[in-house]
Parts: C-alpha cells; structure tokens; sequence
C-alpha cells in the first residue's frame, strides 16, 4: 500500500505530456502517401500497351462479326474491315485514356491511323515490285545490258538482244532535262523566297498552274513549237533525244522550283539577318549562306524531279520517237528509252517481247533506285563528319602537345 501511494504521489506531482497535437488522446495514424504516375512519353510501348491494342482489335472484330453476320446480312470484306478499324479508333482511344490521359490517347490514335495508312500504300507497291521482279527475270540476262535489239525478231527467245540502247538514251534525256532544269527551278525559287518583286505572285501562278500540266502535253508543246515547223530545216529541232529533254524539263521545272522554295522557306531568318548584318549583299547571302543550308533540301528536290519525269512515255512519243539501235547522240536522230521500249514490247502480240517489256521496267526500276542513291550521297549531311575530323584534329594535338 505504501508503495501504491508513492507511485500515484509521483505521477501527481510530475504529470506526462500528452502527444503535441493528440489533445491527450492517442497519436493520429501518419497520411497514405497518394500514388504517383511514372511519367513517360506517349510514344513509349510496353508489353501492357501492345496487349491493350491486341485487347481493341479483337474486340472490334468480334462486335462488327456480331453486327454484320447476325443483325444484318453483311456489307461485304471493305465496309467491314473500314468499320473494324474505325471500331478499334474508337475502344483504342477510350482504354488509353482511362489509363494515361486523353494525350496519350490521342497521340496512340493517329500512330495507329499513320501506320496502318503506310501499311495500305506499301501493299500496292511492294506488289507491283514483286510481280515486275517474277515477270522481268526469267528474261534478263547479262546481255540485256550490252546489246540492242538489232537483228532481232519475234521467232527469237526473250534472252536474245538487249536495251542498252534505251538505258544509255534515258540517262542522257534525263541527264539533259536536269540540266535545263534544275538551274531555271533554283532561280525560280530563290526569286519566289528572297526577293520582294511584285511580279512573285504571277510566277507563282504559273509554277502552280505547270505542277497540274499533263505530260503529254508537254510533248505536243515541243512538237508543235520546235519539231513541226523547223524538223526540215534545222536537224537539231527534229526527234531527238534533246527535244526529249526539253519536254522533260517541262516537266520537271515546277517540281523542283516547289520543292526548293519550300526549302529555303526552312532556313531560319537569322542566318540572314547575322549576314547582311556583317555587310554581305542580298545575294552574297544567298549564294554563301541559304543555299548551302539547304543543300540537303535541294538534292531532295532533284530526286522529285527525276522521279516525276524518268517514268513518262506520252511526252517521248512526239519528241524521242524511239529506235531499236543503239544512237548515242541525243542531238541528231530517233533515240530509245526504257519507258518506250516498254511501251513498244508490252504491246507486241509476242511472249518474248512483253518478257523483254517487263525485263526494261525491271531495269527502269533499278536505274531510278541507282540515281536516287547517286544523289542522296551528293547531298548528304556533311556537319557530323567534319565535326568529327574537328574533335580528332583536337585530340592529336592534345596528345602531341602533351608527348
């Protein structure tokens, strides 16, 4: 007893204190931390996106196969499968919403809507390829590109003869319409960007109202204005390969001059400003600083322009005329290329000739690939190695300054 009253003596005279805060009480249980998202970017997949996908395709299948085979009688496999992907937008969009925000969602969207848009057009393609590949190798052999069709005849098998008539005549048609071009294009872009004349908006003008002109006509133009009235008393304005070329400049022109102007169009203005700043002309400007920006630009645009004109037939057939022996002048007379030795052998009633038809397209298509390598290397992005061979100049220094 004596003990008790002590202990309760002492808890009197020095009282606890309570918890600060607790009013006495006992102490309130800490907040849950609430969960934080791991941010990351829209474009990023993970295993869970992929299936989430998987999860809104199928879904989107199985609810239109409901809809089309059991509520209707169908609307055949094209309604059906624009429905399913429109279905799949849709349930795509909703999922990923809920589950990273309506950005995210509507980034997955147009991914989805981008690629399955490339997927549609490479079918197509990749299809013609390969069918052009299956039709056009049985017939081509090495001899395809050294001889021309002298001598030969429909009895002939199609490994007999060869085109290299057409290729040397469409290298140089091509070669020669760059020619006359690609200079007028440059000019007429640089004029259309750099400078503030009131006569940019007709030229405009026309440059849109050429970009919509049909190559053909661009055939009967030179035949009408250089061939038909001057063929008996010049050579030179007779079929040849240089009219050729120049209905193939026509051709070219306006999509090189959209191209490039829409080119130095990315050249920031203050490049321009830091240049003319210093005391450089107008075109001192242009000439030193624009037009080495956009080198990379312009060699796309001669890519275009090649790839607008190497295919064309129509225009060639009042300007090239074509031949079946080899003609290595483009200036004095008819002269092959590969889209007329196409044309001519596709329509011929022999199996061997339209072999040899699809063996030219073949070639014409490894041609364009050849050329279009030729000048993506030519205008190929030079900074990263010259600001390498600067960072290895450095280092030896550095190691021959310390040695």
């Amino acid at each position: 007893m004596t003990d008790v009253s002590a202990q309760q003596s002492a808890t009197q005279a020095h009282p606890v204190a309570p918890a600060p805060g607790s009013n006495g009480h006992a102490p309130a249980p800490a907040p849950t931390p609430r969960p934080t998202r791991t941010p990351r970017r829209p474009r990023d997949l993970n295993p869970s996106d992929i299936l989430t996908m998987l999860g809104c395709l199928v879904s989107s299948l199985c609810l239109f196969w409901l809809v089309f085979s059991v509520f209707t009688d169908g609307v055949g496999w094209l309604g059906y499968g624009l429905c399913v992907f429109v279905g799949f937008l849709g349930l795509l969009w909703l999922v990923t919403a809920d589950q990273l925000g309506s950005t995210a969602a509507t980034d997955r969207v147009a991914t989805a809507i981008i690629v399955v848009s490339a997927f549609v057009i490479m079918v197509p393609l990749v299809w013609l390829i390969v069918f052009v590949i299956q039709k056009g190798l049985p017939a081509l052999r090495a001899n395809f590109f050294v001889k021309d069709q002298r001598g030969i005849t429909p009895l002939l098998p199609a490994t007999a003869g060869g085109a290299s008539h057409a290729i040397v005549g469409t290298l140089q048609q091509v070669g020669l319409a760059l020619l006359w071009s690609l200079p007028l294009g440059v000019l007429a872009a640089i004029f259309l960007n750099e400078s503030r004349s009131k006569w940019r908006r007709p030229v405009r003008i026309v440059v849109d109202a050429m970009s919509g002109l049909p190559s053909i006509v661009a055939g009967l133009f030179i035949y009408a204005v250089f061939i038909l009235p001057y063929a008996r008393k010049i050579p030179l304005f007779s079929f040849n390969g240089f009219m050729a070329s120049l209905a193939l400049a026509m051709i070219m022109l306006p999509t090189i001059t959209r191209t490039v102007e829409v080119v130095l169009r990315l050249v920031p203005d203050g490049l321009r400003e830091a240049s003319l700043a210093m005391g450089s002309s107008r075109a001192r400007t242009v000439w030193s600083v624009v037009l080495p920006t956009a080198r990379t630009g312009m060699t796309t645009a001669v890519v275009l322009g090649i790839a607008r004109a190497v295919g064309e037939t129509a225009p060639l057939l009042f300007t090239a005329f074509g031949a079946d022996l080899m003609n290595t002048n483009p200036f004095r007379g008819p002269q092959e290329s590969l889209p007329l030795f196409v044309y001519r052998n596709i329509k011929k009633p022999a199996i061997s000739a339209v072999q040899r038809g699809f063996a030219g397209a073949l070639v014409l298509m490894g041609v364009v690939l050849v050329l279009f390598m030729i000048a993506r290397y030519i205008g190929r992005d030079r900074s990263k190695r010259s600001a390498r061979r600067a960072r290895r100049a450095a280092v030896s220094q550095r190691l021959a300054e310390a040695g």
